[in-house]
């Protein structure tokens, strides 16, 4: 019997209960033992479940029960889960995770102590909830020199952007519906800020480069000022918009990141990802390009690929499956505005398109909007400054 506790019994620590007690003989057949939940932590009472005796409020009965072999944290945010996951991998226990604030953090010192102690930290469901992205990146393409990953990566701002390309409402109205449906948190600004998107980009750049990359370092754009009128000019030129996490690794080992709304073909496989889907785009030098897509969130879908890191901790206890992400000695990110994009342009400004180069695509009643040739982001800003609003356009 491998002893389990879980960090955390809100919606993905108690869908993570539900499964290993859904299925028991699947999972023991999978694991090669019975997974036990010995503990729960949560500051809660819970007095009606069927197990209210597993429930504990201090953290030491866990890191002080040698019986306990792996522990699931999914409290989210970087305090007290920071100290109680290190405190574990220290202790020589498997560390599983969906938080991926603290991996995009401090991932890089946790995944040490973890091979130091001969143990393992897994965050399959840090970026894509239950789509499998992470272990295929470590394992099924481990032949392949990844060229750039990218992809929807957050399902609240695709439910918004797919309601206002449908029915054509206001952000501010499809916010609402997806907060009245529980996709968007009553302050929205980690979702729809692109910041949960920023950190899982991140870590998919650590993962396909093998060096930690700094989410700080990613110029980030949320989807706040998306209008309506954007919406009708992408339908019409054949685009949708997206909120896109990207990163292309050069052939010097450059990585260029970014997270920012763009205009999607609709010949592109992303452009058909609506609602809280997520789909994330690899292409690596032999494989050629491949998609994984799926529900980026939610209870179960979350909770699944937790449950997997959980089943694959049984099966290497005490063995370290080796995961490559170093911190870099010197800086290995691209100079951000010497990167290049096409621009999808609104101004009142009807010299812009004169100064930026370009084709005129249509008007509204105050505006000319225009698509630029492709141009580097620094001549491009130097030229718009505050003359227009823009969005790029995913080549």
């Amino acid at each position: 019997m491998i002893n389990v506790a879980i960090l955390g019994y809100g919606t993905v620590g108690s869908g993570v209960y539900e499964i290993l007690k859904k299925n028991p003989d699947t999972i023991t057949k999978k694991a090669g033992d019975i997974l036990n939940v010995k503990y729960i932590l949560d500051i809660r009472d819970f007095d009606d479940h069927p197990e209210k005796e597993i429930f504990t409020k201090d953290y030491n009965d866990i890191l002080q029960d040698n019986d306990v072999s792996i522990v699931v944290e999914v409290m989210g945010g970087l305090n007290p889960a920071y100290d109680f996951t290190k405190s574990a991998l220290m202790s020589g226990k498997t560390v599983v995770t969906s938080n991926k604030e603290l991996v995009a953090t401090h991932g890089t010192e946790l995944i040490t102590i973890a091979k130091e102690k001969n143990v393992n930290y897994f965050f399959e469901a840090s970026v894509g909830g239950g789509i499998p992205i992470i272990r295929p990146i470590n394992q099924c393409l481990a032949a392949n020199t990844i060229n750039k990953i990218y992809g929807i990566l957050n399902g609240t701002t695709n439910f918004i952007l797919t309601k206002m390309f449908a029915e054509g409402t206001s952000f501010e109205s499809a916010l609402a519906e997806a907060q009245e449906l529980g996709y968007a948190e009553r302050n929205p600004s980690a979702d729809v800020d692109g910041h949960d998107a920023c950190r899982k980009t991140a870590i998919l750049s650590s993962l396909a480069t093998g060096t930690f990359v700094d989410y700080n370092d990613i110029p980030t754009e949320g989807i706040r000022n998306i209008s309506t009128t954007d919406v009708l000019f992408a339908d019409k030129l054949g685009y949708v918009i997206k909120l896109i996490g990207a990163a292309e690794i050069d052939e010097a080992g450059k990585i260029s990141a970014i997270v920012a709304p763009r205009l999607v073909s609709k010949e592109s496989q992303l452009s058909s990802v609506n609602g809280v889907f997520n789909a994330i785009m690899l292409v690596g030098d032999s494989l050629g390009e491949a998609m994984f897509y799926g529900r980026g969130a939610g209870k179960l879908p979350t909770a699944s690929a937790v449950v997997a890191d959980v089943i694959d901790g049984a099966k290497h206890l005490h063995t370290n499956k080796w995961v490559i992400w170093d911190k870099p000695e010197e800086s290995f990110m691209a100079e951000p505005m010497d990167a290049t994009y096409k621009y999808f342009v609104r101004t009142t400004d009807k010299n812009l398109i004169a100064d930026l180069g370009g084709s005129e695509v249509g008007t509204t009643d105050e505006e000319i909007v225009f698509v630029t040739d492709e141009m580097k982001e620094k001549d491009f800003l130097s030229k718009a400054e505050e003359r227009c609003s823009f969005i790029r356009i995913l080549a």
